[in-house]
């Protein structure tokens, strides 16, 4: 039997949520627009609209134990559905920065290491080079040879390549990293 959830709706999460991505948590009615429109709704345990309703009843140790806030994606579907017009994606990013600040076990493994490695491979050629992916990922979660046996196949098809892409304006994108780690930093 699970304990008891107290909501607290003036809590400390709310407050530091809304001050740092600048968004009313309270302007969500709950109308489930952001969820419906979600990419990633489905493989995470909650979607966008619980997450906003549980930052509005101040339950922190369920939204930065979850996975949401590191499956979301950021592809900003939630922020151009919502009729409160609250830029979810910002409230996601706000919660990711206090999960590792407050060092929050999220609900799935390894799942904050794929986030991370993610950005890092984004930020290195400019787009997704997923035999880079795997191969940090594998490495950082110390499973060194997961999914191995799926190279060769993958890589006889085409599904991925070996060398990572040529992008356009990849420097660009990199000052851009530069320049939110910076701001995080303060």
């Amino acid at each position: 039997m699970q304990g008891t959830i107290a909501p607290s709706p003036q809590s400390e999460l709310r407050t530091f949520v809304e001050s740092r991505s600048g968004q009313n948590v309270l302007d969500c009615f709950q109308c489930g627009k952001c969820s419906a429109g979600c990419p990633a709704n489905y493989v995470m345990d909650l979607g966008p609209r619980r997450i906003m309703r549980a930052i509005q009843l101040g339950l922190k140790n369920e939204v930065l134990g979850s996975s949401t806030i590191w499956l979301c994606v950021s592809c900003e579907t939630c922020s151009g559905r919502c009729p409160a017009k609250i830029e979810i994606t910002r409230v996601m990013e706000s919660l990711r920065w206090l999960a590792a600040a407050e060092k929050s076990k999220p609900a799935e493994k390894d799942i904050e290491t794929f986030h991370r490695v993610f950005l890092s491979v984004v930020e290195r050629f400019g787009r997704v080079h997923e035999l880079s992916l795997a191969a940090l990922y594998n490495l950082f979660s110390k499973h060194l040879f997961a999914n191995i046996k799926l190279m060769p196949g993958m890589l006889r098809r085409g599904k991925i390549a070996i060398l990572p892409p040529i992008v356009k304006g990849a420097s660009e994108l990199r000052n851009i990293f530069h320049r939110v780690k910076t701001f995080e930093e303060k």
